[in-house]
């Protein structure tokens, strides 16, 4: 990883939790800066690096990496579910933890961080063809069925996918936007994809939640090693069974290798399922990531080419 980008994120990351002790910000900040991320720098990095995609069935292991590894998660999980002696609510937050990675808003500027600007189309293919549509259907599903919610209809679903401002620029950015844009669009689009960095990882210090529940150690310490060390484990050897290669194969592990989705976890605990140990998921799982997403690319380099 650059050392400038390293450097950046655990320094945004630290002024979050310092702000967050002072009170020296309003209390939903972290929520607001994660729209504008939403609606403004995600949308705005999807239409910079989309339009030099060019769909075809290279990419198709990409779309599906996600979704395999999702039901190796769910089959893991129901295997082991006794043994483990997990409650309903634990296993189903396990479930939507697990599967779903925070591949959009800490993925993309990781994936930029450790890997190049240049490997940043093969993420948002991965994030916006697998990880989101997961959310939006096994997430949505598991955490109804888990809950005691009416299953989400179809309609639902679709509904929901079409009103995430990230698909509009996706769709826009792979048929009308052109691959060089004018310099003054691109320069613009380019600034805000670029603020994204700092902004998540100071909301990600603003919403850090470290406090270890003791009851939930050990399904806590199964979330975190299936999502940080098994998932990029079983991708590797996935994406060469995929015919994936170089750049492609790099994204595809380390994509895998997010921590836990914010956005999964904030649902779950709404739902109350197994709330803490949720958010512990997350806070925990974003930490020990800064470890882990270098080791992964280092080694994607030494031994993946």
């Amino acid at each position: 990883m650059a050392f400038d980008a390293f450097a950046l994120i655990l320094s945004m990351i630290g002024l979050g939790m310092l702000f967050a002790r002072l009170r020296a910000l309003p209390d939903n900040t972290a929520d607001v800066l994660n729209r504008i991320v939403l609606y403004l720098c995600l949308p705005a990095s999807i239409l910079t690096y989309a339009p030099r995609l060019r769909l075809d069935m290279t990419l198709v292991g990409l779309m599906v990496t996600p979704w395999l590894l999702m039901l190796a998660v769910w089959a893991l999980l129901s295997v082991s579910r006794r043994g483990l002696r997990l409650r309903r609510d634990e296993y189903a937050v396990l479930l939507v933890c697990v599967a779903l990675g925070n591949t959009s808003f800490i993925g993309y500027p990781m994936v930029s961080a450790l890997l190049g600007d240049r490997a940043l189309p093969y993420a948002v293919i991965y994030d916006q063809f697998g990880t989101f549509i997961m959310l939006s259907t096994f997430g949505l599903y598991v955490l109804a069925r888990y809950s005691g919610d009416a299953t989400p209809s179809t309609r639902r679903i679709v509904a929901r996918i079409l009103r995430f401002p990230p698909v509009w620029a996706l769709l826009f950015g792979l048929t009308l936007m052109p691959e060089q844009a004018p310099v003054w669009i691109a320069s613009g689009l380019k600034n805000l994809a670029d603020a994204m960095l700092p902004l998540v990882m100071l909301a990600v210090g603003l919403s850090l939640r470290l406090k270890l529940p003791r009851d939930e150690i050990k399904p806590l310490v199964v979330g975190l090693s299936l999502k940080l060390l098994l998932l990029p484990a079983l991708a590797w050897p996935l994406s060469r069974l995929l015919g994936l290669r170089d750049g492609m194969l790099h994204v595809n592990v380390l994509e895998s290798a997010m921590p836990t989705m914010i956005t999964a976890a904030a649902l779950a605990i709404t739902h109350n399922l197994a709330p803490r140990l949720a958010a512990a998921l997350v806070g925990y799982g974003i930490l020990l990531s800064l470890a882990t997403l270098p080791a992964w690319a280092w080694l994607l380099h030494r031994f993946a080419g």
